[in-house]
């Protein structure tokens, strides 16, 4: 039994040395442009399901993910943050989103239309934390309160049902984009020094031409 353990010890340990080695001259290549192998990606792809469903479990949506309010407002902050990479009805790909890797999910296809109380605390959870290593940042970080990733979630929810005229026009009906953050951290500078804080930014809606590859 103890020339099993000291075999097996052994060979984990020859594995993470050819690993270190392999890293150490560069070996792996970390280019966007350059897939993972099915196998590697495949357990990246589970190991962060895994970590997602882990830390969401707890998380509890608010029982109004319907209201029309909410619906208008993650409409205008969608459009603002996140069409450029999930894209938007009718949509079918953008400049940035090519060059993304892994490829972001297009939120706007019926596929993606899951109304359960998971998927809502899942991307509740990703909106607001992100994911390492994808290019999904942590929304959170920039100042986006909760109750602006929830009327994200509630936007995410009827978006697939949308026809492309529908969106534009709960985007058009929106407030643009707006959900505190750095405006929040600008009036409250500015209301301290009586003057606007250099990096204080209002909340403003973005328009965006929205043509096949842009």
């Amino acid at each position: 039994m103890k020339k099993i353990l000291l075999g097996a010890f052994g060979v984990l340990g020859l594995g993470a040395v050819t690993v270190i080695g392999l890293l150490q001259a560069g070996a792996i290549d970390m280019a966007a442009d350059k897939p993972h192998s099915p196998a590697v990606h495949r357990l990246i792809e589970w190991a962060r399901e895994q970590s997602i469903a882990r830390r969401a479990a707890d998380i509890v949506p608010p029982d109004d993910l319907s209201d029309a309010g909410r619906i208008r407002r993650g409409a205008g902050n969608y459009d603002a943050m996140c069409a450029n990479c999930h894209l938007s009805p009718g949509i079918e790909d953008s400049e940035i989103r090519k060059g993304l890797y892994p490829t972001p999910p297009n939120l706007s296809k019926p596929a993606n239309a899951d109304h359960s109380d998971r998927t809502d605390a899942r991307r509740f959870w990703i909106i607001k934390h992100g994911v390492k290593v994808s290019g999904m940042p942590a929304w959170s970080k920039g100042g986006m309160e909760d109750e602006a990733i929830w009327d994200l979630t509630a936007f995410l929810k009827i978006m697939p049902d949308l026809s492309p005229e529908e969106y534009r026009l709960q985007v058009e009906t929106s407030d643009g984009h707006t959900h505190g953050g750095l405006e929040e951290h600008g009036a409250e500078m500015e209301n301290k020094s009586g003057a606007a804080h250099p990096h204080a930014t209002k909340p403003h809606a973005h328009k965006h031409a929205h043509k096949h590859g842009v």
